[in-house]
Order: C-alpha cells, then sequence, then structure tokens
C-alpha cells in the first residue's frame, strides 16, 4: 500500500524539499486555507525539520529506523526514506501495527521513530502505546502530526485532546515543540532517551523563531525564552511562537511579558514553572490542545502541589469538537492567534 492512498485522509503532498503543497495546481483557494502554514507573517521556515533530523541522526547511528502507517509524504518520513530505503518500514494503514512492530524492533536493539496522524496513534492506537510500548519502556519515538488545531479539516484529524490521553500513560515522554528548531534539537536527544515519546510534529515548511533568542532543547526543561516584568506566558508548542511575537506587539505597547516555553510536557518542568509564576505579574497558559489535560492543568496542579496561590488564565481550545474551515479563520475564533494573545493579555494587564 502506498501513501497514494491516502487521499482520503489529507489533500496535499510535500514537494521534493520537502514543503506542503496542494496535490493538484488547480486546488480550491478553500482547501488551501484549511491547509495554511502555521508560520505568523515575517516567521522564516525550514522544509520538513523532522526528516532531515533523522537523516542526519541515522548516518551517525545505524540504529535508527523509519516507520510509517501510509503517511511518509504527510509525516516527512518520506526523506528518511528516499535516505535509507532499507531502514524504512512501510506499515499499511494499519496504526496499531505499527505500533507493535516499532516495539519489536526496539526489544532488539533498533531505535525506531514512527508516524502518522496525531487522532490515529492517541484514539486508535492507545492500548498498543500503553502496552507494547510503555510498559515494558521501550524506546519507542512515536511522531504524531496534525496536532491540536493545525489542520481545517474538522474532529477527524483535529487532535485536540491527543496531550490529555497519553498523559496518564506511565513512562512516556511528551514534547511539543515550538518550531524547527526544537525538532532538530530534540530528535538525536529523543533518540538517546531511554523509554518511549511522543512528539507533536509539526510538518511541512515549519517556522523557525528560537534561534532569534539564548535557547536550547533541553528534553525535560522549561525555558525562559524571553524575560518580562509585567505578564508571564506559559505556553507549547507553535503557542511559544505566538506568544513571542505576541510579546514582541505588547512592547510597543509598554506592556513587558515574559514567556516560558515548556517544549516537554511529560515530564512536566513544575520547578520553572511555578518560579515564573510565583510573582504578581498577570499569568497566563497558552496551547495549541484544550485547556482540559493539557499544559493549563498540568501548570494548575504543580501550582497547587507547590502551595502557590497565583491565578492562570488559560489561553486553548474549548472543550467541545471544533468547526472546520479556513485555518487562518478557525485560529481567528477560538482564540489562538497573535492578535486574540495581545488583546487577552492587554485587558488583564490594565485591570491589574
Amino acid at each position: 500500500m502506498t501513501d497514494t492512498t491516502q487521499a482520503a485522509r489529507d489533500t496535499r503532498a510535500p514537494q521534493a524539499d520537502g514543503t506542503d503543497a496542494p496535490e493538484k495546481a488547480q486546488a480550491p483557494k478553500r482547501s488551501a486555507a484549511m491547509i495554511a502554514s502555521i508560520a505568523d507573517p515575517g516567521v522564516p521556515t525550514t522544509s520538513a525539520p523532522l526528516g532531515h533530523a533523522l537523516v542526519e541522526l541515522g548516518r551517525a547511528d545505524e540504529r535508527i529506523v523509519g516507520l510509517s502507517a501510509d503517511l511518509a509524504k504527510y509525516t516527512d518520513m518520506h526523506v528518511f526514506r528516499e535516505a535509507f530505503p532499507e531502514r524504512f518500514f512501510q506499515m499499511g494503514m494499519a496504526e496499531q501495527v505499527m505500533m507493535g512492530a516499532a516495539a519489536g524492533m526496539a526489544q532488539v536493539g533498533l531505535v525506531p521513530f514512527a508516524s502518522t496522524y496525531s487522532v490515529f496513534a492517541t484514539r486508535r492506537a492507545y492500548d498498543w502505546i500503553a502496552l507494547d510500548m510503555a510498559e515494558p519502556n521501550l524506546n519507542v519515538n512515536l511522531v504524531g502530526a496534525l496536532p491540536g488545531l493545525t489542520t481545517g479539516y474538522g474532529p477527524s484529524h483535529q487532535a485536540t485532546e491527543d496531550m490529555a490521553i497519553l498523559r496518564g500513560c506511565p513512562n512516556l515522554t511528551i514534547v511539543d515543540p515550538c518550531d524547527a528548531v526544537d525538532i532538530e534539537q530534540a530528535v538525536p536527544q529523543l533518540a538517546a532517551a531511554p523509554g518511549p515519546s511522543y512528539t507533536r510534529l509539526l510538518r511541512g515548511k515549519v517556522p523557525r523563531i528560537l534561534d532569534r533568542y539564548d535557547y536550547s532543547f533541553e528534553l525535560g526543561k522549561a525555558k525562559v525564552v524571553r524575560p518580562g516584568t509585567d505578564a508571564v506566558l506559559v505556553s507549547s508548542g507553535l503557542m511559544t511562537m505566538r506568544a513571542l511575537l505576541a510579546a514582541d506587539a505588547l512592547a510597543k505597547d509598554g506592556v513587558d511579558a515574559s514567556v516560558v516555553h515548556c517544549a516537554t510536557i511529560k515530564p512536566f518542568d513544575a520547578a520553572t514553572v511555578v518560579r515564573e509564576l510565583d510573582t504578581p505579574r498577570a499569568a497566563f497558559t497558552l496551547e495549541n490542545h484544550t485547556v482540559v489535560g493539557g499544559l493549563f492543568e498540568a501548570t494548575a496542579g504543580a501550582l497547587v502541589r507547590a502551595g502557590v496561590r497565583a491565578q492562570v488564565d488559560p489561553i486553548g481550545l474549548p472543550d467541545e469538537f471544533l468547526d472546520a474551515g479556513a485555518l487562518p479563520t478557525l485560529h481567528d475564533r477560538y482564540g489562538l492567534s497573535v492578535d486574540s494573545i495581545v488583546a487577552r493579555v492587554r485587558e488583564k494587564v490594565a485591570r491589574g
């Protein structure tokens, strides 16, 4: 079975450079808007950072193998497939089988990276993640594309609750990268770390913003990417890009916002997050995920366990199935856009 059978799952295929483009030149504008790039204006992009990082790692380590559930073109795994065809395994539209096969490979000493859409990994194959990968604590690295609201194709494709599903699974590391910098630096660290992992994959033309700051990815650690005295924005995933852009916009109004990036959701760096929130500053969490079971609740739990009383306002997706439509419109509708964040922070800072 080839990736071309995926027309019902996704309508775009990458170009030769790994970027995403409509399969047909005459694709309607509505479809293009539903799969629009998540990079905001002025933010540079890198094509297929996961695939290229895996190729670089694969050259140095022959244990690295790649698997796909008939979605290599749509998860940037095709880059690894082309470089190492003998170390790539096309498992077909059988996510459960892929999880079991990856676990078996890890059991004999290989280091697999297995890719599919987040919805199929977390909703369809959770039992295999828990019992084949996590319970024996095997080094299987699962990457799930289209996390949260990164597609306009509605609830069948929008993995708005993937972290909530997986946070309760013992032994499992969960990574929510902001951009290409995070992905490139996370890949070798995930391969070297014991136990299984789940990464919320940003694919195709991926934003590149963290290299503007004194930042490096460190598995299990939150980082203060931008200091600020008036507000603190604790964020993960693509919402760290939005938080940084919002902080720049707020600075023009005299509002100095700090951005704390939580690239690793589990294990959660409670010490850093609690320290940054234990201040009089206006505080927010920002996540491309439902406010149920993700970054906001991880943060709230950390504060309660530490005995810190702090008011934290969540910016995230609602506890409901989301609409289908043009992606930029949906980000405005559900409060993930830079303008929405700026308005929320301004209002709270003004209220004192």
